[in-house]
C-alpha cells in the first residue's frame, strides 16, 4: 500500500484505503487505537492538496490532547545519524525488542526524494526487519522532499495522528547535520546513531550536533575495541559540554545481538524523567511555526514581527491547541 509521494507501508494491510473514511473517522478509529486506520490515516496526511487540508485538521482534532483527555499515549522517539551507521538494521533489532515486551510500533522512515517521481527513493525500507505479518507493527517510508530539516513535511503530523493508536512511534530521518535537528523538535526521545571508526564524535562537537541525543549510540559493537573507544570518545565530549545525563550505548544488530535491551531501557528511562505536557506543547507550537514559515516563507515571518513576536502569540494560544489551530491562529493574525 502506497502513499502519496511515499513508500509501501509495511505490517498492517488495514481497510482498503481506509473504504473512504473521512479524516474525522480515521481519526475517531485512531483515537480508539484501531491500528488499522493507520494506513489510510497515512495516505491523507501525505495528501498535499488543498482540498485535503480540512479533513487533515479534522483527523488531526480527534487525536488532539483535547479529544484524547491527554497527552497521546506513545512514545515517539527520534532515530538519526549518518548513512552507513547501520539505523535500520538497530530499528529491526529495537521493533523486535518492543515487539517481544508486547509494545505495537509504528515507524516513519524519511528517506531522501526522487527527483523524477518525488517518492522515497528507498522505497520498500526492505532493510527494516520486521515481520510483514505482525499487525502490531506498520513501517512507512515517507520522502522528504525540499525540507532541510531531515523530516518530510507530513512527518509531525503523521506521528502525532499514529502517536494516539500505537505504544511507540519511530521517526527515523535521512542523516543528521546541523539543519537536521527538526527530529528534536517532533520527538520525545532522540537516539542519535555512531559508527565507530569513523570519526563522527569529532564531527558532532564541531557541527553542534552534541546537543540534539538524548542516547547516544554506538553501533557495531561486536568489533570490539573500536567500538569501546567511540564509546569513551563520546562520554569524554559528553563530560567536556558537563552533560551528565545523556547515555552512551553500545550496541551490535548482528548475532549474536548486543546492548539492544539496554537501549529500549535507556529510551524509556529518559520518557520517564520528561515533561511529557511541556515537551508536547513546545513541539506543537515549534511544529506550527515551521510549517506556517513553509507555507508563507520570510514575508509571512515578518508580519508576525520576527520569530520571538511568534513564539510569544503561539505561548498564548491554548496548550491543547493542536499544530493545524495553530496554524490558523498565525494566519488569522496575518490577516488581521
Amino acid at each position: 500500500m502506497s502513499g502519496a509521494g511515499g513508500g509501501p507501508s509495511r505490517g498492517l494491510e488495514g481497510r482498503a484505503a481506509g473504504g473512504g473514511s473521512s479524516g474525522a473517522d480515521l481519526g475517531r478509529r485512531l483515537r480508539e487505537r484501531d491500528l488499522s486506520a493507520a494506513p489510510a490515516a497515512l495516505n491523507l496526511v501525505e495528501n498535499r492538496s488543498a482540498g485535503a487540508r480540512p479533513e487533515i485538521a479534522s483527523l488531526l482534532a480527534e487525536v488532539s490532547p483535547g479529544a484524547l483527555g491527554s497527552e497521546a499515549p506513545a512514545h515517539v522517539v527520534g532515530v538519526t545519524g549518518p548513512p552507513g551507521a547501520g539505523k535500520s538494521t538497530l530499528l529491526g533489532a529495537l521493533v523486535a525488542a518492543w515487539r517481544r515486551s508486547g509494545r505495537t510500533v509504528a515507524v516513519l522512515a524519511v528517506d531522501p526524494s526522487s527527483k523524477r517521481s518525488g517518492g522515497a527513493l528507498l522505497g520498500d525500507r526492505a532493510r527494516i526487519d520486521a515481520d510483514p505479518a505482525d499487525r502490531g507493527i506498520f513501517i512507512r517510508s515517507m520522502a522528504a522532499g525540499e525540507r532541510l530539516g531531515g523530516l518530510a513535511p507530513a512527518t509531525r503530523a503523521a506521528a502525532q495522528a499514529l502517536s494516539a493508536a500505537f505504544d511507540v512511534v519511530v521517526i527515523e530521518t535521512v542523516g543528521v547535520g546541523q539543519s537536521e535537528t527538526e527530529v528534536a523538535e517532533a520527538a520525545d526521545t532522540v537516539a542519535v546513531i555512531v559508527q565507530p571508526g569513523s570519526g563522527d564524535a569529532l564531527q558532532f562537537l564541531k557541527a553542534g550536533i552534541m546537543e540534539v541525543p538524548d542516547v547516544l549510540v554506538v553501533t557495531k559493537a561486536d568489533l570490539g575495541v573500536v567500538a569501546m573507544r567511540a564509546v569513551r570518545d563520546l562520554r569524554a565530549a559528553l563530560r567536556s559540554l558537563g552533560d551528565r545525563e545523556t547515555e552512551v550505548i553500545a550496541v551490535s544488530s548482528v548475532h549474536p545481538v548486543q546492548g539492544v535491551d539496554d537501549l529500549v531501557a535507556a529510551l524509556d528511562a529518559h520518557r520517564q524523567r520528561l515533561d511529557l505536557v511541556v515537551a508536547r506543547i513546545r513541539a506543537r507550537r515549534l511544529g506550527a511555526l515551521a510549517d506556517f514559515i513553509a507555507e508563507h516563507g520570510e514575508r509571512g515571518l515578518r508580519a508576525l514581527g520576527g520569530r520571538r513576536a511568534a513564539e510569544r502569540f503561539l505561548a498564548e494560544q491554548p496548550p491543547e491547541a493542536g499544530e493545524p489551530a495553530l496554524v490558523a491562529a498565525l494566519e488569522e493574525r496575518v490577516a488581521g
